[in-house]
């Protein structure tokens, strides 16, 4: 079965992939400015932003911004090694993206992918990247929910 090239169904192969990476273990959708981070009590979190889509003539293109944080704590971990287990979880998430096939889902190009420290309530450190996730679109006008 082909899966259609939905929004829902980009986000859902990004909870996924959240969801199935070992070191994760939340996985959460929304602006991040409206993240309870006091009922998300166990980190690493890997939180999908929605941005904005571009359409143009053959394509689609659904932009996410992902962040993955932890929380620096003085007994367990330093700020350095929250900043190195995350930028390794954001690799693994690209290389995924790049390089699996997802049914028509891919993303391509480079990535800046910027670090952050002691952010929001909790002074969480990570990572922030910004991911295009492109299907094809080619305007079938034939099944639209139009009389």
């Amino acid at each position: 079965m082909i899966t259609p090239k939905t929004f829902n169904n980009a986000l859902k192969l990004l909870r996924d992939i959240g969801d199935s990476h070992m070191m994760i273990y939340t996985t959460s959708v929304g602006d991040i400015y409206e993240l309870d981070l006091e009922k998300h009590t166990e980190f690493p979190l890997f939180h999908i932003n929605p941005l904005n889509v571009d359409i143009n003539e053959s394509t689609m293109t659904m932009n996410f911004q992902l962040f993955i944080c932890d929380i620096v704590t003085e007994d367990t971990q330093t700020e350095e090694d929250v900043l190195s287990d995350t930028l390794q979880i954001v690799t693994d998430i690209l290389s995924l993206l790049r390089n699996e096939t997802y049914e028509g889902f891919f993303t391509e190009g480079n990535y800046t992918v910027e670090p952050f420290t002691e952010r929001f309530d909790n002074s969480l450190s990570g990572w922030v990247v910004n991911v295009p996730i492109i299907v094809d679109n080619d305007y079938q006008s034939c099944d639209l929910p139009i009389a």
